[in-house]
Formats: C-alpha cells, structure tokens, sequence
C-alpha cells in the first residue's frame, strides 16, 4: 500500500500544478492518469494555446514551474475589445509604471512539458502514468484507490482533476449547471505580416467572438493563435476550407490590420459548453479545475480558474498540516469551498452574460455595446479594475498567486 498526503486522479494541466505546489510546501501526492505522456511531445496531440494570467505566471515562478518552460512564452502587454469592425473599442493596459504584463501565452504543449518536468523533479510527487483508478472508497478515516495494474494507493484526500466529464464527480453525485452553447471554438495558428505588438485582441461579432492572441515568433515572423467562435454547424465547412481559403476568412475577421496571414497549423475545434458545480467537496474529495467549472473561452480564464483553485487548496492543506490537521478534514474542505465559491460564481456568470450580449444582432444593439465600452474607457478605476480582473489580481488571493511561498 503506497501511502501519500493527497491522491491526484489527472494529470493534466491543474492537477500538475496542484502537485508542484503541494511538492513546494513539503506535501507528499500521487497523479495518477490513463494518458501516456509521451504523445505531448506532438504537437498534433493538442496545438491549442492558452492565455496564463500574471497571477497563475507567479504561482508557477514561486513553485519553480517556470525553470521548465521550453520558452518563456509571449507576454499580453494590451488587450483590446472591439464590437465587430466598427470605430470605438476598449483597451485594458497595466497602471502607468507597471511592467507587469496582463498574461503570457503559452503552446498548450510548453505548458505540459514544463508541469510534468517539474513533477519529475519534485521530490514529493510520484507519477503514475498510463494508470486508471478502477476502484475508490472514499471512507470515514481515509481513501483507498486501486489501480488497474493491482497497485494500491492510500491518502487522507482524494483530488478530481479529471476535467470536464470527471467520473469521480459523478460517482459523488454532485449536480451540475450545465448547457452547451450553439457555436463551436475554431483553433489555429497563423503567421502574419506585421507584428502582433504584444497585444491580444477579442472582436465580438453576432456569430461569435473572435480572438487573436500573440505568439513569440517563429523564424523571424510574427505569429498569433486565433479561437474563432462559429455556429455549430458552420464548424465543419470552416474545417473542410483549404489553408489559403482559410486564412482569407480569417484575415477578413481581423479587419486586415496584421497585413496578410497564412496558417501554419491544422484547424480543429472543439463544442463550447458551461457547466459550475453544485459544490466542489464531499467526503475526503476535492474538486479542481475543470472538474469543477467550464466556461466559455470569451475571456480566457478558464484555465486561470482551474490554477487558481490549485493555489487556494494548497494553501488550505498546508495549513491545515501545520495545525496537525488531516488533509481530508471537512473544516479544511469548507474553507476551500467557501474561498473558491464567490470567484468561480462571478466569473462564469460574467463570461456567459458577455457571450450573450455580443451575441445580439442589430446596428442598434452594436451602438448600445460601443457606447458602453467607450464610457468605460473614461472611467479610470472602473477600467484599471478590469484590466485588474484580467491579471488575476482581484479578491482574497492565495499567497502563492501574489509570488509569495506557502
């Protein structure tokens, strides 16, 4: 019987970081994942970029993440907000004086790579690969998991990162809110004529939001990762659209202010879905990421959400440890359902209200929106606080998202 602090089901993205900052703290986890890392080395496996906030950027800084990232990724100095193609829009930039960028993009797959070397590393951690819980008894006084191979793992607490069809979940019998959207998320990649300039953008259009983000470059030539937001059934013809054909239609969304594009990676896409637990606790069980919540990409903070509920739990438990209390102890789990309620709350009811006003077709609907991004534009604080918002520096932070240790 392997025994350890927490047991990890997934290891994906939030449940790596999750295990680096338990690891950092001196608290013992097993991952435990059917996947077979080795296919993260392609970059066919999963081509999708990510945006990280400056506040996950620190978590990873402060768990020595960041020392395994093939690439430092590209700093988001600016994001814009425009309603289609019109005139007006809105800009979040840091406060004057602060260097601090608004995120970093990053290859989903420089991300993975970075989190699985730093838990190779971590001397706290066991990684069990390729590996599948085939039986769970989460009891009174601790969990007992058995693996498919027969190997038997024990801990006080049991963590879901097991993403967004999380059998453990189910097995709980924690509810969800769910609804799937009419549209599906378009990915690409594209090289274009003239710089990105560090800034990201997000152009609402009746049929969906359409988001640039910049790369670093590739050969000299400046790149950005787009998510297009299409109906549902127009996803396969944009699909079925030859490279060139593509990048024309694309070009065409942007407005034509990055010069001419050409695509330099296969198209895929995936349906855009919400869902937000009912709770994120049971018995001896804890859910992070999107085991817990999935939002629409509008924002880009779905996976800052899985990161931040990574810092909060760990925070909780380490805590708790140093109080002589168990991983699993229901004040514990209280603790982190109370911290991560109101944030997950707020941002996936903001996420989907803003999928749904852009979403309004008509001139007059447009000059409404533009009206109102161009009021908020003037108003210092107000956009100061959404740029905050963007960083993923508002409400009762972790310590390990504000760059401090545990």
């Amino acid at each position: 019987m392997e025994r350890s602090d927490v047991i990890i089901l997934g290891g994906g993205l939030v449940g790596l970081a999750l295990a680096a900052a338990l690891d950092s703290a001196g608290l013992t986890s097993v991952v435990v994942d059917p996947v077979d890392p080795s296919r993260w080395n392609d970059s066919k496996f999963d081509g999708r970029t990510s945006a990280v906030s400056s506040s996950s950027r620190r978590m990873f800084e402060t768990t020595a993440v960041s020392t395994h990232l093939p690439e430092p990724g590209c700093p988001i100095r600016a994001i814009r907000v425009a309603d289609g193609l019109e005139p007006g829009g809105l800009a979040f930039e840091p406060p004057e004086g602060d260097d601090e960028p608004l995120g970093w993009m990053h290859e989903n797959r420089h991300l993975r790579a970075a989190l699985k070397a730093r838990a190779e590393a971590g001397p706290n951690i066991t990684l069990r690969w390729s590996s599948k819980a085939v039986d769970v008894d989460r009891g009174e006084h601790g969990v007992k998991v058995r693996l498919d191979d027969g190997t038997e793992l024990s801990a006080p607490l049991l963590v879901a990162a097991e993403g967004r069809n999380s059998p453990t979940r189910e097995a709980a019998g924690i509810r969800l809110a769910r609804w799937r959207y009419d549209h599906s998320a378009i990915v690409a990649t594209f090289a274009h004529e003239r710089p990105h300039d560090h800034v990201a953008w997000e152009i609402f259009y009746p049929t969906g939001p359409f988001a640039l983000l910049p790369m670093t470059d590739l050969d000299g030539a400046p790149r950005s990762a787009i998510v297009w937001s299409v109906k549902a059934d127009d996803a396969a013809g944009y699909l079925a659209l030859t490279d060139a054909e593509f990048a024309a239609e694309a070009e065409a969304a942007m407005g034509g202010f990055l010069g001419r594009v050409r695509t330099l990676t296969a198209r895929s896409s995936y349906p855009l879905g919400f869902h937000h637990a009912e709770r994120i606790t049971d018995r001896r069980l804890a859910l992070v990421g999107d085991s817990a919540h999935a939002i629409h990409p509008i924002a880009g903070q779905g996976l800052n959400l899985g990161f931040r509920d990574a810092a909060a739990l760990a925070q909780v438990l380490v805590e708790g440890a140093r109080l002589g209390l168990d991983p699993g102890d229901r004040q514990l789990l209280d603790r982190y359902q109370r911290w991560r309620s109101l944030d997950t709350t707020m941002v996936a009811a903001a996420t989907d209200g803003l999928t749904r006003l852009y979403g309004v077709p008509g001139k007059l609907p447009s000059l409404v929106r533009r009206a109102g991004m161009a009021l908020t534009g003037r108003i210092g604080p107000l956009r100061d606080r959404l740029a905050a918002e963007a960083r993923g520096t508002t409400g009762d932070l972790p310590l390990l998202l504000r760059g401090l240790p545990i």
